[in-house]
């Protein structure tokens, strides 16, 4: 889709209900950094966002649980990171709030102090940049599955959609059974925004969803391998997703 001309330095955001968090919510991150790297970009850090509570999906867990469990899948990894912006707001945040929250946090010095996600990244960035400003760009990373929801009537107002896309930037993740070509398509507007909007193949296809990993817990069934053993560890010590 989309060739960016100049290099820019950039932190992926996926935001979600990660309940639990599976192997596939952390190997898309993998997928967009060797994308964005091999086009001579700098992929200076990726953030996990769980949803709010009051998000309103069955089944939800407190995000006091969600938040451990992605901590703790995340501690093979030394470039992604999890924010619990989003669970400590008072009702559930758009995703375009929460985009534009993330985005001045990783820009503004004295805001980055107050997250240790966006601490972190910023060092990063000033550790390699001693010269250089912030110039942070935060991307929305998702699966095909969230721009097909683009369509669904209700579910996301135009001007979010347009906000998004203009000013961050989507990187989409392929599904075996998504074709965000034909989204794109079908879509007047995404039609009209479609060199924000990135495509990335994923060629070693899984299917693995939290839908199904909840279902496998609740009957007893193993998820070794398809979720990262502390969360595994965390779900049986906590009796979650029992019944």
């Amino acid at each position: 889709m989309a060739h960016c001309i100049k290099p820019s330095r950039i932190v992926f955001l996926a935001v979600g209900a990660y309940n639990p968090p599976t192997n596939m919510h952390l190997r898309i991150f993998e997928l967009a950094k060797d994308y964005f790297c091999k086009k001579g970009h700098q992929v200076v850090g990726g953030i996990i966002s769980p949803v709010h509570d009051l998000y309103g999906k069955k089944g939800l867990l407190s995000g006091v649980h969600r938040c451990a469990m992605v901590r703790l899948a995340l501690q093979s990894s030394d470039w992604i990171h999890v924010s619990d912006w989003e669970t400590q707001q008072e009702g559930w945040s758009r995703t375009a709030v929460s985009l534009n929250f993330h985005s001045r946090a990783l820009n503004e010095l004295n805001l980055a102090n107050t997250f240790d996600w966006a601490s972190k990244i910023q060092k990063k960035v000033l550790e390699s940049n001693s010269n250089d400003s912030l110039d942070i760009q935060v991307k929305l990373l998702c699966g095909a599955d969230l721009l097909q929801s683009f369509s669904v009537p209700g579910l996301w107002k135009d001007e979010d959609i347009e906000n998004i896309v203009s000013n961050f930037g989507l990187v989409v993740i392929t599904r075996s059974d998504c074709n965000p070509q034909k989204f794109i398509y079908e879509s007047d507007l995404l039609t009209k925004l479609q060199d924000n909007i990135e495509i990335v193949p994923e060629w070693i296809t899984n299917e693995i969803s939290s839908t199904r990993i909840r279902r496998a817990l609740t009957r007893q069934e193993s998820v070794k391998y398809l979720v990262q053993d502390p969360v595994i560890d965390y779900i049986n010590y906590n009796k979650l997703y029992s019944s």
